[in-house]
């Protein structure tokens, strides 16, 4: 049993990433070999980022509330032309075009941004309870970067 409504998961998860991986947060020794984690607490609710690799990379996300996992991400993402788009550049038009998104407190997709490094789209299908997305980055007319991600609510 749930003490909480979907738009109060959906809104700490906003949070919870527009204060990890977009804004730069501080990473937290890593719970695997090898990963990177990012974490984040407000409340009864916890957020914990833990992911792989660099350029390309994959990685999963779970929030708790209480420490019982109550909803996950999983992600994998990658350069498909590094000659015209770098891991850093990716790295920048993710971040600034996410930091746009999670400012309409939202975070699943339906949504274009340009950056400097090219222009960044996010689709979806589904909601915060069950959904599958993609998210990527064209740089010249070119598909440079894309992920593909799934996630929803978890329930024993």
């Amino acid at each position: 049993m749930t003490n909480f409504s979907l738009d109060q998961l959906t809104a700490f998860i906003v949070q919870a990433k527009a204060a990890t991986y977009a804004g730069n947060g501080a990473h937290s020794p890593a719970c695997r070999t090898a990963s990177h984690d990012l974490r984040f607490r407000a409340g009864a609710f916890s957020y914990l980022d833990s992911y792989f690799g660099g350029a390309d990379f994959i990685g999963e996300e779970v929030v708790y509330e209480d420490d019982r996992p109550v909803w996950a991400m999983n992600y994998y993402g990658r350069l498909l032309e590094p000659a015209i788009l770098s891991a850093e550049q990716a790295g920048q038009a993710i971040k600034a075009s996410l930091s746009a998104l999670y400012q309409q407190v939202r975070f699943l997709g339906g949504f274009e941004h340009a950056t400097p490094w090219g222009v960044y789209n996010d689709t979806n299908q589904g909601g915060t309870d069950s959904f599958t997305g993609q998210e990527w980055i064209t740089r010249d007319g070119v598909r440079a970067y894309e992920l593909v991600y799934h996630g929803g609510l978890i329930k024993d």
